[in-house]
């Protein structure tokens, strides 16, 4: 399309009143409290959008904390990089691989226990400000966990605290708590093209 002189003068009335609109959003939003963000869908970048927002918490100063519920057989370049920051971010790898790997129930329950009594640490702690429970999502669907307790210690952490929520198959109560949602959908993904998960991409 070829650029004319009313074509840009569309283009500045739109941004203007665009503008406007957001700005006024803006200042009608002055609050500032702890987020409990979750992510959830079948679709890739769940838990990379969870160490995005960990990246940049860190890059604000903040002190930070991770539990990864399933994950655990395997290192992942997410552990390998933010362990290099022990003053800063917990890290705290609990799981014991995913469902279809472990075929165990019972010790999959073990392990998703543990790593809420290590989450309610974090989730009492003032000082940390976000907080990411990795494939939680995921335990929860299992019923490796009490659901009503979860939400409950979520709903009791420090006013200021953020905390982000992974795993496919989010809990309607999990999804009605949370302030923000998004929903990963699948379009399209290498694996169906028979490639393998990559370091840097998936691990």
């Amino acid at each position: 399309m070829t650029d004319t002189p009313d074509r840009d003068e569309r283009h500045l009335a739109r941004m203007l009143r665009k503008k406007a609109v957001i700005d006024e959003r803006i200042a009608n939003s002055p609050n500032e409290c702890g987020l409990l963000l979750v992510l959830t869908g079948n679709g890739k970048g769940k838990s990379s959008s969870a160490f995005g927002m960990l990246a940049r918490s860190m890059g604000h100063g903040m002190q930070c904390g991770v539990v990864q519920f399933i994950k655990g057989r395997s290192s992942t370049g997410e552990e390998l990089f933010f362990r290099r920051f022990p003053e800063q971010v917990r890290f705290h790898v609990m799981g014991e691989g995913f469902t279809w790997e472990t075929q165990d129930r019972q010790r999959d329950i073990a392990a998703a226990e543990a790593a809420w009594a290590v989450s309610r640490e974090l989730l009492r702690d003032p000082s940390i400000g976000l907080v990411v429970l990795d494939e939680l999502n995921i335990a929860l669907k299992h019923g490796y966990l009490d659901l009503d307790q979860v939400l409950s210690d979520l709903q009791a952490r420090p006013p200021m605290q953020h905390v982000v929520v992974t795993g496919r198959g989010a809990k309607p109560e999990m999804i009605e708590l949370a302030d923000t949602v998004t929903e990963m959908s699948v379009i399209k993904h290498a694996f169906q093209a028979g490639i393998k998960a990559q370091k840097g991409v998936e691990l």
